[in-house]
């Protein structure tokens, strides 16, 4: 993590009070603190305490983030080297949710030129580097049983889907996860203790998502043969297939693949299931233009504006799959101005710190690797623009509507499936809980919404 030294470094070299009037109550408690003594000088440890609350933390933020954003650079170093003080990378979860933020507007600072940051940081010998850890197969396991975070979204799915695929003899699973295929050797043992005779799965994924964590420090080929092997323990016969399609460009090429074969598992009667796990809201969203054909008019193309998420899921619908199983995060992370970003990043990235400190102890391995990979999706959100910024969440209702756009009915969860997840959160800390929406099932923390888990079919 980055830290900056107790007094600034040479080349900020601040001189005065805050000279520009400021009017926002938050910043005038900063400024209060100042009259004894001129600026790089700190408030004192007293004066600081009563900053650090977490709404006022955040109002630091978004303070800091309007004064990058005009080129403000004295006043947004001035509350930069505030923030600094208040919320040391080692400290309780709020605290350490700020400095994450903190990091990524000096990011965001440093990229655009503004404050003059990047000599500064020179200087102090500090880096912006993320250190994301390459797991093994088995520390990744470990990682995602840390939390329901994302065995939430694998036990509601698994049990969706082995309700969808009875009487197949063949199933064929697309698997669109960021979590690696780790949650097939669950699926795996569901089917092969719910059938008698066990269908052949023909796995397929899309191997174009290595740059963002978590990560693996093997390839998908290496990773298939121990799932095969895997699966063959179990007496399920499993296939593997790695597509190399990104979702960069909707997965373009994975759903024209699938399209090829189509009529294959159409005509053998082979179930099509499509599991998207955390990975869906990583395809841009931005309206593009394209041309499709017209009868009765002179015209024979007609321009059509939209986003890439919306023809991916048209695709999706076209290829008519047995069942769609959709989780992903619940948070709005869309917006172009900056600000809301921050505001919505902050007020739902607290949960996964505020987990953290629940179960493992400062200085753990597993809670660097894990807070590590929180910020690198603060730091995408907050100090990138453009294609750069991928972390673009949607809300449930956001999705839901998106899936009945595209022609999409949605399915409801089960008791089975409903009972299988509050088992799994029995084995986690209190604080954990479920909540069923219509059709839809989301997991909880302390009452918020964190994750939502929705199935679909063909309408």
């Amino acid at each position: 993590m980055m830290q900056f030294t107790e007094t600034p470094p040479p080349p900020l070299q601040f001189h005065g009070q805050i000279t520009a009037p400021i009017s926002n109550p938050t910043v005038n408690k900063i400024n209060q603190t100042q009259r004894t003594r001129p600026w790089p000088g700190f408030p004192t440890s007293k004066a600081l305490g009563s900053l650090g609350d977490a709404n006022c933390m955040e109002q630091l933020l978004v303070h800091c983030a309007n004064a990058i954003e005009s080129n403000d650079a004295t006043l947004a170093q001035q509350i930069l080297w505030v923030l600094n003080n208040i919320a040391p990378p080692d400290g309780d979860s709020n605290q350490r949710l700020t400095c994450a933020f903190l990091r990524a507007l000096v990011a965001r600072a440093a990229k655009n030129g503004t404050c003059k940051l990047l000599a500064a940081m020179a200087n102090a010998n500090c880096t912006l580097a993320i250190n994301t850890h390459k797991f093994s197969v088995i520390e990744l396991a470990g990682f995602v049983d840390l939390t329901p975070w994302h065995r939430f979204g694998f036990t509601a799915a698994n049990a969706a889907i082995i309700e969808a695929i009875d009487g197949y003899s063949s199933v064929h699973i697309v698997d669109l996860s960021m979590t690696r295929c780790m949650q097939i050797p669950t699926l795996i043992d569901a089917i092969a203790n719910r059938f008698e005779v066990t269908p052949l799965i023909k796995l397929t994924v899309a191997g174009a998502t290595e740059d963002i964590p978590p990560m693996l420090d093997l390839s998908y080929d290496e990773l298939g043969a121990k799932l095969i092997n895997f699966a063959r323990s179990r007496n399920v016969i499993m296939e593997f297939r790695v597509v190399h399609s990104s979702y960069a460009d909707g997965f373009s090429s994975l759903i024209e693949q699938l399209r090829v074969q189509n009529l294959v598992y159409t005509e053998n009667g082979e179930a099509l299931v499509v599991n998207c796990q955390m990975l869906l809201h990583y395809i841009p969203e931005e309206t593009i233009s394209s041309s499709i054909p017209r009868t009765n008019s002179s015209n024979p193309y007609s321009v059509v504006e939209s986003s890439l998420r919306t023809m991916f899921l048209k695709s999706l619908w076209s290829l008519d799959p047995t069942i769609v199983v959709l989780v992903d995060e619940d948070a709005d992370l869309i917006s172009n101005n900056l600000v809301c970003r921050l505001r919505s990043a902050f007020n739902y990235l607290w949960i996964p710190y505020d987990t953290m400190d629940t179960f493992l102890p400062r200085g753990s391995k597993q809670r660097q690797w894990y807070e590590a990979d929180i910020c690198w999706k603060i730091e995408n959100v907050i100090a990138h623009e453009g294609l750069q910024r991928v972390e673009r969440l949607e809300t449930k209702s956001m999705w839901v509507q998106r899936m009945k756009n595209a022609n999409f009915r949605s399915i409801s969860f089960g008791e089975d499936a409903v009972s299988e997840v509050k088992t799994m959160l029995g084995e986690h800390a209190a604080g954990w809980g479920l909540k069923k929406e219509e059709d839809d099932l989301v997991l909880t923390w302390k009452g918020h919404n964190v994750v939502f888990a929705t199935a679909w079919m063909s309408a």
